[in-house]
């Protein structure tokens, strides 16, 4: 005859399925401890586990943290959450919000590498839009390991920096967005270039040093390639450059107005001081400032000066372009009127 009262092994039997189904409905059941809206998320490189669950909390993702450290227990892979920047679900279990976390997809945002930035400039760009501050994007084009990696022999990435709109993971590295964009002229700069420079004595710092003047110079794509050949020429006679963006590098600070009292300034950059080319890139260049400078028109200019209504006027000898300048006076102060 079977007995009335519950046998301690039923009684452990019961307790345990009570237990485990609460312990299910904490984890799989929807809305309990979440919001009931859609909620943003941050999660930033080095944050752990536990930090990633009290910001949950903070935000009001969710509405007590033991839930999801429970589930995290439990679960321990999902532990594993990448940074990035979420927009949670509404009404989420502890479980499915921490699956969502881990699984899903890194924040991607989409930016826009103007032709001619300094690295400071794109420096501050990429820390405008991704999870990075500009002083470690800075290091990061300066670090040896990185420029090594990449057969860069100059002391920083300037002129490596390839112009272009591409897709970044918001959570990059400073080091994975700099070599991104180094592979990206990886890619562009293929051997019938290397090929084309190396014929006409270009080195791969030269090239890239004069497209960058190029590129300072005029954001005209027809005129870049006659740019490319005045510079050429004034090189081939051992005249100086005298290209005023060097200078302006050289200053450094923000671009603004040249005045003759610039032009003695102190340093390697200063194209109306020293011969030849700077030590390095000025800007990074875009593709036509690279192309300009491999296939120059063929032209016997030495000089060139702003026309004052976009454009500039090009000149063979001295007398040619002081003509030139007297009519950029002339469009400068008509355009004060």
């Amino acid at each position: 005859m079977a007995s009335k009262k519950n046998s301690p092994r039923q009684l452990l039997i019961t307790g345990a399925a009570i237990l485990l189904t609460a312990l299910g409905g904490l984890l799989l059941v929807p809305g309990i401890n979440t919001a009931p809206h859609a909620t943003p998320l941050i999660v930033h490189r080095g944050m752990g586990f536990k930090a990633i669950v009290e910001e949950l909390q903070r935000n009001g993702s969710i509405n007590t943290s033991w839930p999801v450290l429970l589930t995290g227990r439990i679960i321990p892979k999902l532990h594993n959450i990448k940074p990035g920047r979420y927009s949670l679900p509404p009404g989420m279990s502890n479980f499915s919000l921490l699956y969502f976390l881990h699984a899903h997809k890194q924040d991607e945002v989409r930016i826009t590498i103007p032709e001619g930035l300094d690295i400071r400039h794109i420096a501050r760009l990429l820390s405008r839009n991704l999870d990075m501050d500009s002083t470690a994007v800075m290091a990061a084009a300066s670090d040896s390991q990185l420029l090594q990696k990449h057969n860069i022999t100059a002391r920083n990435a300037e002129g490596y920096l390839f112009p272009g709109t591409y897709d970044f993971v918001w959570a990059s590295t400073p080091e994975e967005a700099v070599g991104f964009l180094v592979g990206r002229f990886r890619h562009f700069y293929t051997g019938n270039l290397q090929s084309t420079a190396a014929s006409v004595g270009l080195s791969e710092t030269a090239l890239l040093t004069l497209a960058s003047i190029v590129e300072a110079e005029t954001p005209v794509a027809a005129e870049k390639p006659v740019v490319a050949s005045v510079y050429l020429n004034r090189l081939k006679h051992n005249i100086r450059l005298q290209a005023d963006p060097t200078v302006q590098y050289a200053l450094g600070g923000t671009a603004r107005r040249l005045f003759y009292k610039d032009l003695p300034t102190d340093s390697p950059y200063n194209t109306y001081r020293h011969n030849g080319l700077p030590p390095g890139p000025i800007c990074n260049p875009g593709s036509a400032s690279i192309l300009a400078v491999l296939n120059p028109a063929d032209t016997k200019y030495l000089y060139f000066v702003a026309t004052g209504k976009g454009g500039h006027n090009f000149a063979e000898s001295i007398a040619e372009q002081t003509e030139n300048i007297k009519k950029y006076r002339i469009a400068r102060r008509n355009s004060q009127h």
